[in-house]
């Protein structure tokens, strides 16, 4: 698979929407604020020599979302960029780079040059690549320059579900084995891994029901054509708000503020503590190998970013758990994320021993 992503992207590959980032295709759109200028300037300093490590950046620096504009990597990577490119002094132009769940944009800045110029923004799924056959590559090529923070998701319902609680489902779905529908993404996303946690502590089985997004999947179970899904909390708290579905239960340990009526799912399986904290993560990677001075500046620029009040209300808006770390500290979280994930997919009979 990997040489068939080396191949597509040699072609000028055109890049189709994956799973749970969003839903559009649009190849190249610049960070707020940068406008067609940006853009342009962009192209030309393409063929500016390469900087050293004590003038980096010399020019504008390409920052490749696995995901598609609106989703929720993309959502949270414009806003920082914005603010990390005033410290950089050059401008962060985004690319959407979507398909093969991140693989793609992943690869792509694989195959660029360890010069600081290429960053990959993107979400867990890279974590697990290797044991889902995805492709050969993972976060362990990769060096984290600033790791935003991660979520929590639940388990959502239709709004007129005769489920009330986690637990009817999880019932239901070991006396009917393979019949309750469980709408996700496709392997290797979060509703999926969701549904092999669950699979993992309960021994419930689901008919999986793949879909381009998260928004999809979201839609699938508000309209009635499967029976659940796992949601993040800034994806559906709006509609929850509104009555529009249901939230069955938090995985989490701890009570999330702005939904503090949903139980956790630890309070009906207290068996999920082993695997929790779970959900998605969130960070900035450059390829191993990049100068550490470069990696330096770039987590500088970052974390100053990170830290504006202004980002800080986008973390809140987004409920997002914010880290704010880089080098081995978010190494380890990234290890221990792998690890917890791994051993529930095997448990799951998801992948083999």
């Amino acid at each position: 698979m990997k040489k068939a992503l080396a191949l597509g992207l040699s072609l000028g590959l055109i890049l189709s929407m994956a799973a749970c980032g969003g839903d559009s295709s649009t190849p190249s759109t610049a960070a707020p604020g940068t406008g067609a200028a940006t853009t342009a300037a962009a192209a030309a300093d393409t063929t500016a020599a390469g900087s050293t490590d004590t003038d980096y950046p010399t020019k504008n620096v390409n920052g490749i979302i696995q995901w598609g504009a609106g989703g929720g990597t993309d959502s949270l990577m414009r806003p920082l960029c914005a603010l990390a490119q005033e410290n950089l002094g050059k401008s962060i132009v985004v690319q959407n780079m979507t398909g093969a769940t991140g693989s793609i944009a992943t690869q792509y800045v694989y195959d660029a040059e360890t010069d600081g110029y290429n960053l990959l923004m993107g979400a867990e799924n890279p974590t697990l690549y290797d044991v889902l056959d995805i492709s050969d590559l993972t976060y362990t090529d990769f060096d984290c320059v600033y790791l935003i923070g991660d979520e929590v998701v639940g388990i959502i319902v239709n709004k007129d579900s005769k489920y009330n609680s986690f637990t009817e489902l999880i019932e239901d779905a070991k006396a009917n084995p393979g019949t309750v529908k469980l709408s996700t993404c496709g392997s290797g996303s979060s509703p999926w891994l969701v549904g092999a946690l669950i699979t993992s502590v309960t021994g419930a089985t689901f008919n999986e029901v793949a879909y381009d997004s998260d928004a999809s999947a979201k839609t699938a179970v508000m309209s009635g054509e499967c029976d659940f899904t796992s949601c993040k909390v800034q994806s559906g708290i709006e509609d929850w708000k509104a009555g529009d579905l249901k939230y069955l239960c938090m995985l989490s340990t701890e009570t999330v503020e702005v939904m503090s009526e949903v139980p956790l799912v630890t309070a009906e399986y207290p068996d999920f503590e082993k695997y929790l904290p779970w959900g998605p993560f969130y960070g900035v990677f450059v390829k191993k190998g990049t100068d550490e001075a470069i990696k330096a500046k770039l987590t500088e620029a970052f974390t100053a970013a990170g830290k504006e009040a202004s980002y800080q209300e986008v973390m809140k808006n987004f409920n997002i758990n914010f880290k704010g770390i880089a080098g081995e500290e978010a190494n380890q979280y990234i290890t221990s994320w792998r690890e917890n994930s791994i051993a529930a997919l095997k448990a799951s009979g998801a992948i083999s021993e």
